[in-house]
């Protein structure tokens, strides 16, 4: 089969053999799947990246001397299973999945891995008591958001954001995106969204933003309400921007760290200490937070079309990747493997 693959440090198209399941697990087809801005981050920091997961215990970093297949925001048809598999979908089922696979030893990710390849392949393996059946009616492009967008969700919930707070969301890719989604749904307004780029605050307007500053001109923090505690999400991802937010925030604020930052990172304490600032870091999703999300997507509480600036084949990952540096281009560009 055909794939785009990280390898030696560039993105290369070139075959490998076609996966064949195991027990508990199902062949797929990749239909469509998101280049996430961590996939951006892992090609940019590979080997940042694989020093520290070999100090976070229970991590298994991508060996770099081998082919690692990137892609954990997809949506695939059910080609066949693995023996001692309950059939639970029939063949031509489409299906999302959390990009987990389920080992004896416990979950194992894909995407980052030289075991499991992710969806920037003709076919993948997928664990079969993950799998959602995409809601009929449901566009194949629009399920292939629900990975990015249960990491909002999950933002949301984990931030444990209430009513009557002041959400401030900074930097409008499709994180942030996600997590202005998120807090609409939940009725937490007026929210305020900050993005360097017009289109992206244009879209921060589609996706439920009340109030969007370009912080080159003004301060966001300058239009939170005064009489309400402030929930700040960092949605950038890059060094300096928790330090910005620890000068800027106001006092007794939650600041919610949804952006992955690859490199490290430098505060002053001091800052949090005097204001008594809360911080909380947020990864993934539950996978209720997950199926939730793909139901929002399926009723269109969520406008998925807004997001989706582009979509290529596997011959056009490579030039995808350089050109989601520019904001006023794209948003989510979607892999069509088949293409």
């Amino acid at each position: 089969m055909k794939a785009a693959i990280f390898r030696g440090g560039d993105i290369v198209v070139d075959t490998l053999p076609e996966p064949v399941p195991g027990r508990g697990q199902v062949l797929v087809k990749t239909l469509a799947c998101g280049i996430c801005g961590s996939d951006l981050h892992a090609a940019r920091h590979s080997h940042r990246m694989v020093e520290v997961s070999r100090r976070i215990p229970g991590r298994v970093p991508m060996d770099l001397s081998r082919d690692v297949v990137f892609g954990h925001e997809f949506c695939c048809e059910v080609l066949d299973y693995g023996p001692d598999t309950e059939r639970r979908l029939k063949p031509g089922t489409r299906v999302c999945s959390m990009p987990l696979m389920m080992e004896a030893d416990g979950p194992k990710g894909m995407g980052y891995s030289n075991t499991y390849v992710g969806g920037y392949a003709e076919q993948m393996v997928l664990s079969a008591p993950l799998m959602l059946e995409v809601p009929n009616g449901l566009p194949t492009e629009h399920a292939a958001l629900t990975e990015p967008l249960a990491v909002g969700v999950h933002a949301v919930e984990k931030g444990a954001v209430a009513q009557g707070e002041a959400p401030l969301v900074i930097g409008c890719g499709p994180v942030g995106l996600a997590v202005i989604a998120a807090l609409r749904l939940k009725g937490i307004r007026p929210i305020v969204a900050a993005d360097f780029s017009p289109a992206r605050r244009a879209l921060a307007v589609r996706m439920g933003a009340d109030v969007v500053v370009d912080p080159a001109t003004e301060s966001p923090y300058a239009r939170l309400a005064a009489d309400k505690r402030a929930a700040i999400f960092e949605c950038v991802g890059v060094p300096g921007m928790l330090q910005q937010m620890f000068e800027a925030a106001p006092r007794d604020a939650r600041v919610v760290v949804v952006g992955v930052c690859m490199e490290p990172d430098a505060l002053e304490p001091m800052f949090g200490i005097v204001k008594e600032l809360s911080l909380q870091f947020v990864l993934g999703y539950t996978p209720e937070e997950f199926a939730r999300s793909l139901r929002l997507l399926a009723e269109g509480e969520v406008d998925g079309e807004a997001l989706i600036t582009g979509k290529v084949g596997l011959d056009g990952v490579r030039q995808a990747f350089a050109e989601l540096g520019n904001p006023e281009r794209h948003t989510k560009i979607l892999v069509e493997p088949w293409r």
